[in-house]
């Protein structure tokens, strides 16, 4: 199993869609020199002529230059990871309305005109009857979710379940929730988090990673509540979490300073490992065959040296500012 990427490229009317088997976990990484070097990179994998789904699609990237817009999705290593990425991509494509894509391909469907079940068949989103909590012992859980008591105060407890899934379960998850022993304390930012108040009748919730069915509210069994969809902004959950279980503050520079380390390094070279096992004996009348990982010299889709370098430009700027701002009290 590969980690399935879907692009689209929509020019002078006309939209195209591009396929890769293996490129989901780098279109963050894809998008990051420009409007010019995406294009140019995902036209130059295979063209198809159908949508992936929900399942098998894990990043897709939207990038239309008739309206300057861009939508883009995939599941990024970290909270800061993430924003790191969103730093750059805000600097490298000005001018151009940038949007983390929430409801991943039914996002990209409906910019498109076809609404937000072209990709998806009936029923596509499972719910199910919570029969407990997935709370964690870990602490850098999955998402955190939170809970205003009768009382008015607030618990929160570490889970392993993605966002989305604390929806899918209903509001018979609360009885659960409330009832869960308590989690570590937080030592990582968690990909999201869910808020429920009963009393108002009211669940928000936050994510850096696609919660897809999001916007088909009221889900399943959420009927007469309110959904508060933050997008990527955890602060309001962060200003209800009890003083004893804050989120963490990870470094920002840290994540760029590793995104600019990553820019352009050539691949390993075996050639002497290879060597070794092309020489080492094997079975008798076999034919020793070996298909060498070797360096490669740069494809034309990959970024041009003028791009590399106002790419590296951009991101030691934004380490600049961040560790700037790290250094206030």
């Amino acid at each position: 199993m590969g980690a399935r990427a879907q692009y689209v490229v929509v020019e002078n009317g006309t939209w195209r869609r591009y396929y890769s088997h293996w490129a989901a976990g780098r279109v963050a990484d894809d998008l990051l020199a420009g409007p010019a070097a995406a294009t140019r990179r995902f036209r130059a994998d295979r063209e198809i002529d159908q949508w992936l789904d929900d399942v098998w699609c894990e990043g897709a990237a939207l990038v239309d230059h008739d309206r300057r817009t861009l939508l883009w999705f995939a599941s990024p290593d970290g909270w800061a990871d993430h924003l790191a990425a969103r730093a750059v991509l805000a600097r490298t494509w000005p001018g151009w309305d940038v949007r983390f894509a929430h409801d991943g391909l039914g996002d990209l469907t409906r910019h498109l005109g076809l609404g937000r079940e072209a990709a998806r068949t009936p029923g596509w989103f499972e719910t199910f009857e919570p029969a407990g909590f997935a709370y964690t012992e870990c602490s850098e859980p999955h998402s955190v979710a939170s809970l205003r008591l009768p009382d008015g105060s607030v618990r929160a407890w570490g889970s392993d379940w993605e966002p989305i899934e604390h929806l899918a379960g209903g509001p018979g998850l609360i009885g659960h929730l409330a009832a869960s022993p308590a989690t570590p304390v937080l030592t990582d930012m968690p990909y999201g988090g869910v808020h429920f108040d009963p009393d108002a009748r009211m669940v928000s919730l936050w994510a850096v990673q696609t919660v897809a069915g999001v916007h088909d509210w009221p889900l399943p069994g959420w009927e007469g509540w309110t959904l508060d969809f933050r997008g990527e902004d955890h602060t309001a959950q962060a200003g209800l979490l009890p003083v004893d279980f804050p989120f963490p503050r990870p470094s920002l520079a840290a994540a760029l300073r590793a995104l600019g380390d990553g820019l352009g390094t050539p691949p390993p070279d075996h050639g002497a490992l290879l060597a070794r096992a092309a020489a080492a004996p094997g079975p008798e009348d076999a034919t020793p065959a070996v298909t060498p990982a070797a360096r490669a010299p740069r494809e034309p889709a990959d970024p041009t040296p003028a791009e590399l370098a106002a790419l590296r430009t951009v991101i030691a700027a934004l380490v600049a500012e961040a560790e700037a701002e790290e250094a206030l009290p």
